[in-house]
């Protein structure tokens, strides 16, 4: 990023967005209708002026990050007159300005990921606004356009709604604490734990991908940028080593993938399944750990399962790094780690308090070199690409969550969202299993087009009500529509990360999705298992029993991988289908009877 144009301006910005935000979590209680407004205006620059390319871009970029910048900072300015207001505008003046909130957060959606979501928002508004005239059940009464507006603009039911706050006080505490990592050593450090753990056996240079992609993904949170990331280095070690294009790309695409359901961070899903469930964020991390290990043990049998059919060999012991590389490097991550966790499970700190503080012990490793020791130069290069990426992130993560909480607004003030739900259980005639396909399907179809943390947000807010009406755990929902939002990551026609580490070996990605769909067969099984087997997310309250349903579904999955991708006779391959199926979901309901 050396070669930015106005780097130094934009390093500037980046402290600021930095600092705003951990100023945010130690100044204690900012009132919402402050910290929201001002999170949104520190992000517009990254979404509408650093990313222009040509004059149009351009221009049109500064205009709308000044007056989305002047609209937050007059909500904020105004925040105590305005809660008197019960989130109706009294004024020409302030319907304008909700209009010009609005735009800009659906704008800088739609150049940060694309049409789908804001497309999805502009629905959602003409609904509201219009939705009265439809005939039948889903038409609505009717809001006034001045509280309709201003519930979503000047209230906490819109934009500065519960989700807004969790990106505010938690997410972007961690993407920033995720950006200074990667700024230093602590992606090579993965890379070099994973190569000494995996690297000599066989399938080495494969399964060190799955490890380095679990440890990365955990903090990256994004199954694009993982592949790009840890895949600019497995990918051409595969292919050197002889894998088959197919094989090496899909092992990457599949491992990429789960870095957004491995904790603690789980991209931004764990912190907005915290605000939507009022689960502790400990808890949340105790429930998603034992599925998200089955995940990466299913693609690491199906790894076995390939070198029963090919040869794949590990690498050469000239390839791996020394011990003492492996124990330098490791303490990139596994330092500013251990006082994260510390600080949670140990000092009782909450996530974003602990986070802010291991931001610290993060940003001082970035000025100790693994080779030279303590470079101030070397460190300040890196602190500076940490302050951009802080920014960048956050811009991307910030702007989905805006439109989403659009949608979410909506919702909310129409009663669609219960409507939606009615339709769902009367689609599935009451009947949990139906309800739970119907939700994958919708799953699936929004993921194509939203990301992850989108399609969770808007199913899970649909489809959760009727999932829990019929007897899911809450917990459970939430998790089963985060991990089917994934879908779309491996599963065709639309499969981002399949398409990237296609692309990165040059082979078609129709061969890999196929590979892939086949290597991460616990996407698509894991979550009905949670369903069959509720104990399995229960390892903080019941570890007994998780331990147990975590060995049966891990024996299940094991051979249906092997099942799905070993070379066997054709009569052996269904009797271990039907024993893989059995173990993971009859027995579950025998024992529950």
């Amino acid at each position: 990023m050396s070669d930015l144009q106005g780097r130094p301006l934009w390093i500037g910005l980046g402290a600021l967005t930095v600092g705003a935000h951990l100023w945010l979590v130690f100044s204690g209680l900012v009132p919402n209708l402050v910290a929201r407004p001002l999170h949104m205006a520190l992000l517009l620059p990254w979404v509408f002026v650093l990313p222009a390319r040509g004059l149009w871009p351009r221009l049109s970029g500064l205009a709308l990050a000044g007056a989305g910048i002047a609209a937050c900072l007059w909500v904020a300015l105004h925040a105590a007159a305005l809660k008197s207001q019960y989130g109706f505008l009294e004024s020409d003046g302030q319907i304008a300005i909700a209009v010009v909130l609005l735009a800009v957060a659906i704008e800088g959606a739609r150049r940060m990921i694309g049409w789908p979501l804001p497309l999805v928002a502009l629905s959602m508004l003409a609904y509201g606004l219009w939705g009265q005239h439809l005939p039948g059940e889903f038409g609505h009464a009717g809001t006034p356009l001045a509280s309709f507006l201003g519930t979503l603009t000047i209230a906490e039911g819109g934009l500065w709604g519960s989700l807004t706050g969790v990106s505010v006080g938690v997410v972007a505490i961690f993407v920033i604490f995720g950006a200074f990592l990667n700024a230093g050593a602590a992606g090579q450090g993965f890379m070099n734990l994973a190569m000494a753990a995996a690297g000599h056996l066989k399938g080495g240079a494969a399964k060190v991908s799955v490890l380095s992609s679990a440890l990365f993904g955990s903090i990256s949170g994004s199954a694009s940028a993982n592949v790009a990331s840890t895949g600019a280095i497995t990918l051409p070690a595969m292919t050197r080593l002889g894998y088959p294009k197919r094989l090496a790309a899909a092992v990457e695409a599949v491992a990429s993938s789960g870095g957004q359901i491995m904790p603690p961070l789980m991209g931004a899903g764990a912190f907005v399944m915290v605000e939507l469930t009022g689960v502790p964020y400990t808890a949340i991390m105790a429930a998603a750990l034992l599925p998200a290990l089955l995940y990466f043990g299913a693609v690491w049998v199906g790894i076995n399962a390939y070198a029963s059919r090919t040869e794949l060999r590990g690498f050469d012991d000239s390839a791996r790094p020394s011990r003492r590389a492996v124990w330098v490097t490791a303490a990139y991550f596994a330092v500013p780690f251990g006082v994260l966790l510390t600080l949670i499970f140990a000092a009782g700190f909450t996530p974003q308090y602990a986070a802010a503080l291991a931001v610290f012990v993060a940003a001082a490793a970035l000025f100790v070199d693994p080779d030279t020791g303590l470079s101030v130069r070397a460190g300040a290069q890196r602190l500076a690409d940490a302050l951009i990426n802080s920014g960048r992130q956050i811009a991307m993560i910030g702007s989905i969550i805006l439109c989403a909480s659009i949608v979410i607004g909506v919702l909310g003030i129409t009663g669609l969202g219960v409507k939606l739900t009615s339709v769902i259980v009367s689609g599935a005639g009451g009947l949990l299993w139906p309800s739970l396909l119907l939700t994958a399907l919708a799953c699936l179809l929004l993921g194509m087009e939203v990301p992850t943390t989108a399609a969770y947000v808007i199913c899970v807010s649909v489809a959760g009500p009727a999932l829990i009406g019929l007897g899911l755990d809450p917990l459970v929902a939430h998790l089963f529509v985060f991990w089917y939002a994934l879908l779309s990551t491996i599963t065709p026609p639309v499969c981002g990360a399949v398409f990237i580490a296609a692309g990165m070996v040059e082979e078609n990605w129709l061969k890999v999705a196929a590979t892939a769909m086949a290597l991460g067969v616990g996407l698509y099984l894991i979550p009905l298992a949670m369903v069959a087997s509720p104990a399995l997310i229960g390892l903080a309250e019941a570890p007994g029993p998780a331990l147990l349903s975590f060995a049966r579904v891990g024996l299940g999955l094991g051979a249906l991988s092997w099942a799905l991708i070993g070379r066997m006779h054709p009569g052996l391959r269904a009797v271990l289908a039907l024993a893989g199926a059995g173990l993971l979901f009859v027995l579950p309901g025998w024992a529950l009877a």
